[in-house]
């Protein structure tokens, strides 16, 4: 029997991290061995996560190879500034009118002083490390994973020093096309920067892989050789919740629940279907009886006081952050789960990572974003839901409205399809044969 080949997977996020930055290299690592191919991971010694999550350890293998180096980073100096700037870990900020003077200066100084991140403190004592460790250790691919997107100027100096090094670039969020990325005040040298290393890193790469399909196509018409490879869903996730364990908010009758289940910011925040819940709680006394709007994760406190400040009020049941499985459990005792994406055009090929976790519920999804948007796909291909523009509102009504009849007859069911594309597994199958 051949010996495994070895892939070095360089990564901030690792557990104790949580939210969803975490999962897909963590899923890989935990699924690679079935393919023949050995993880070692190489992620930071003390980093700074904005959110914690030791339910996700139980997914670490046990025999992994584990490799850390001390990281330093400048958030803390920047929350001493502004303690909203504590945002800022996990790629968030206030936006137009909720800007202060401090919030404008801090994006100013992250954009124009921090190319591409906070994290780029990290590269030079990384790829020194690396590429003594590459030469003492035999290593067939590479992997870096961003965002932070620094990461990827680790991989990209490594090819410099070795160029017969196998590096995929695996690009998690875009990075110039992200959609805060235009809110970051940078000057034209700045951009020209971010513009220059990115364009370097799409040559350089052997691979690079995105999660969405528009992503891919942008990438490699930007030089990349680029391949999809989305994120998915863990059929194991909803197993390993015992079944003695009891969702915080019990699914039962007397409630036609709408779950938002993670983090939701200024920027992906569904305006138009606040007020159309409003509208339908005002208009209809049933709805009104029977509807809860349950959020699990991080909510931006102006966006859940606009909310508190509506007929909605009484409405609301806020858990705050909860473990991945306790999300997983809250996901699977509601009857509508929301998804959200930036509006404009250009992030039509966002597909955020918690998307396939509802489709493994099997629950009804109403997502908002652009038009055309690469969700919408998925959810069309698979049956799962609707999505919606942030101009729309009526139609909202209409597709909630719908659903709660169903709901009320006991005819809401769960009737996906073709969802099993998207498991972790399968998804690693695909990332296997993409890198031999």
């Amino acid at each position: 029997m051949n010996s495994p080949k070895k892939i070095l997977i360089i990564t901030y996020y690792w557990p104790p991290a949580g939210g969803p930055g975490v999962q897909r290299w963590l899923k890989f690592a935990k699924y690679l061995p079935d393919f023949g191919w050995k993880p070692v991971v190489y992620t930071p010694e003390n980093p700074s996560y904005p959110l914690l999550d030791d339910s996700l350890m139980k997914d670490v293998p046990k025999d992994l190879e584990i490799v850390k180096t001390k990281i330093w980073e400048p958030y803390q100096l920047a929350e001493k500034l502004n303690k909203s700037n504590k945002k800022f870990k996990a790629g968030q900020f206030d936006v137009g009118k909720n800007q202060s003077w401090k919030s404008k200066l801090s994006i100013w100084v992250r954009g124009n002083f921090f190319i591409p991140d906070a994290r780029v403190f990290w590269v030079k004592p990384s790829v020194k490390f690396l590429e003594h460790y590459l030469k003492e250790n035999k290593i067939d691919v590479v992997v870096t994973s961003g965002p932070p997107h620094s990461l990827h100027l680790i991989g990209l100096n490594l090819k410099k020093k070795l160029p017969h090094l196998k590096w995929i670039a695996d690009f998690r969020d875009p990075w110039t096309e992200i959609s805060y990325y235009k809110h970051l005040k940078l000057t034209k040298s700045s951009d020209r920067k971010h513009r220059q290393l990115e364009s370097e890193v799409f040559r350089n790469a052997d691979i690079t892989l995105a999660t969405s399909y528009t992503d891919a196509e942008n990438f490699r018409k930007n030089g990349a050789n680029s391949f999809c490879i989305t994120n998915g869903f863990d059929e194991t996730d909803s197993q390993t919740i015992s079944s003695d364990s009891k969702p915080i908010c019990p699914s039962n009758t007397s409630a036609f629940t709408l779950s938002y289940i993670g983090v939701l910011e200024q920027l992906r925040n569904p305006e138009n279907l606040w007020k159309a819940l409003n509208d339908l709680v005002c208009q209809n006394a049933d709805f009104a009886k029977n509807f809860v709007l349950k959020f699990a994760g991080r909510i931006d406190d102006k966006i859940l006081t606009d909310i508190e400040n509506s007929a909605l009020k009484n409405h609301i049941l806020n858990l705050g952050y909860l473990s991945h499985d306790k999300a997983i459990e809250e996901m699977q005792t509601s009857d509508i789960l929301l998804i959200t994406n930036f509006p404009n055009e250009s992030s039509k090929g966002i597909i955020p990572g918690k998307i396939f976790e509802y489709l493994a519920t099997g629950k009804q999804i109403i997502s908002f974003g652009p038009d055309d948007a690469d969700v919408s796909r998925i959810l069309n291909e698979t049956q799962a839901g609707m999505h919606f523009s942030y101009d729309d509102t009526d139609t909202i009504k209409d597709f909630i409205l719908e659903k709660f009849k169903l709901w009320k007859n006991g005819n809401l069911s769960e009737n996906t399809t073709n969802i099993e594309q998207f498991s972790r597994r399968n998804l690693t199958k695909r990332l296997a044969e993409i890198l031999e």
